[in-house]
């Protein structure tokens, strides 16, 4: 199996970790706050106390998971768009200092479900202190914007577009992709671009996944349009 087929992999698994994160969200999280400002930490811990199976594989699949699959990803993407080497370089960089942020927060993440279960039964109250301390933690890796992984879907958007190894509509999605990742830097507009940043980021992964698994064709045409 080629780099480019095994990191066409890598990316539906990416696109796969954000589609069930979202689905835990929304299911279950979000009556909590979670993923808002809003975000309750008592009642975090409550339901830390009641499932945190839950919360630790949530954390693991959109987190670990994710950050192993995007590293392979960003090292297939970058033998792909070798063709630009002094980009390639940067693209590459930014790329595994995402990972590395996202791996890092995943395992903050963990540690605090860990701690606030220990602590919970001692002192609810503190628990939830030292959960919103950690989740702050987390969120400042990463978890709470989309900085790093904008700035690199945006260099593996413009490389692409001068190599031509990506198609077209792959590329704009790309663009559109990595402006919403900047834009959670502003807090007034950070929960909207983060939505906006994490459902045009599944689609990506997906039109990126198909576009390096299809055979051959550096230049070729793929996902509904031309390469760009």
């Amino acid at each position: 199996m080629t780099l480019s087929r095994i990191g066409g992999f890598a990316a539906l698994v990416c696109a796969a970790t954000y589609l069930i994160g979202f689905a835990l969200l929304v299911t279950l999280l979000a009556p909590l706050g979670f993923g808002t400002s809003r975000i309750d930490p008592a009642a975090i811990v409550t339901f830390i106390d009641a499932r945190p199976g839950v919360m630790i594989a949530w954390n693991t699949t959109i987190y670990v998971v994710n950050a192993l699959a995007l590293v392979v990803l960003v090292v297939a993407l970058a033998h792909r768009l070798s063709p630009a080497p002094g980009l390639v370089d940067v693209t590459r960089g930014f790329g595994l200092i995402w990972a590395a942020l996202v791996l890092g927060a995943g395992m903050i993440a963990n540690v605090a479900v860990e701690r606030a279960a220990v602590l919970f039964a001692e002192d609810p109250v503190a628990a939830a202190d030292l959960w919103a301390v950690l989740h702050a933690i987390e969120l400042g890796l990463g978890g709470g914007n989309e900085i790093a992984g904008g700035i690199w879907i945006l260099c593996v958007s413009i490389a692409a577009g001068r190599t031509r190894r990506l198609p077209r509509n792959v590329n704009a999605l790309g663009l559109l992709t990595g402006l919403g990742g900047l834009v959670t830097i502003f807090p007034p507009l950070g929960d909207v671009a983060g939505a906006v940043f994490g459902v045009s980021a599944i689609a990506w992964f997906i039109a990126v996944g198909v576009a390096l698994l299809r055979r051959g064709g550096t230049a070729a045409a793929g996902v509904g349009g031309r390469a760009a």
